[in-house]
């Protein structure tokens, strides 16, 4: 979720109640460059890092012969999948709320109606800081998939540490925009993004 200007706060036409979850891929595609508010980059980030823990799911699935713990490996990407991808109708959700703050009319209590933008625009970057925790995590077990997992399945391991790269570094920079620089959430957004970073490049170093 990013801000938009009161010029664009406007409710979606139609927007149907149906969560991402529920619908098919093609579906949240064509909802994505749709022109309305949401999903946007926060959803997107979301289900990005969701595909990333399916990902190390899968290598590590594969990887029984090669890790000792794989078995662990797969359930931690399994829950960190479940949480990611809900994770894309939260941010839209948020967001809503957020336009809805801003629909709050100017004349009336100016000061209650700018404290309940900021607090909505405040609680919309738990999602995206929400987000990036997941990623880190996801990164990390994609980079020893990677290093010590099933070579047959590195390639997936390696996409899996990437995806889980950008959807941290998106979500940090939505969690930047909305709280500001200074704040402590935007903060340690970056420096989760900055681990699944690392993570990612050590997978990449694995694979040569």
């Amino acid at each position: 979720m990013s801000p938009v200007t009161e010029r664009e706060a406007q409710p979606p036409a139609g927007r149907e109640a149906q969560g991402y979850l529920d619908g098919t891929l093609a579906r949240f595609l064509d909802q994505i460059a749709s022109k309305e508010p949401a999903p946007g980059g926060g959803a997107a980030a979301a289900v990005t890092v969701a595909m990333a823990a399916g990902l190390v799911a899968m290598a590590a699935r594969f990887a029984v012969d090669h890790l000792p713990d794989a078995t662990d490996v797969v359930s931690c990407a399994e829950v960190l999948r479940r949480r990611a991808a809900p994770l894309a109708q939260a941010d839209a959700d948020a967001y809503q709320a957020y336009l809805a703050a801003l629909r709050l009319p100017r004349e009336r209590k100016p000061d209650a109606r700018r404290r309940q933008v900021q607090a909505a625009r405040s609680r919309a970057a738990e999602v995206p800081l929400t987000v990036t925790e997941i990623a880190a995590d996801v990164a990390g077990l994609a980079a020893r998939l990677a290093a010590g997992g099933n070579p047959n399945l590195r390639g997936d391991a390696v996409t899996a540490a990437l995806l889980a790269e950008a959807g941290a570094w998106s979500a940090a920079s939505l969690v930047e925009i909305n709280v500001g620089a200074g704040d402590q959430r935007a903060a340690r957004a970056a420096n989760l993004a900055n681990a699944a970073a690392g993570a990612a490049r050590r997978a990449l170093d694995a694979r040569r």
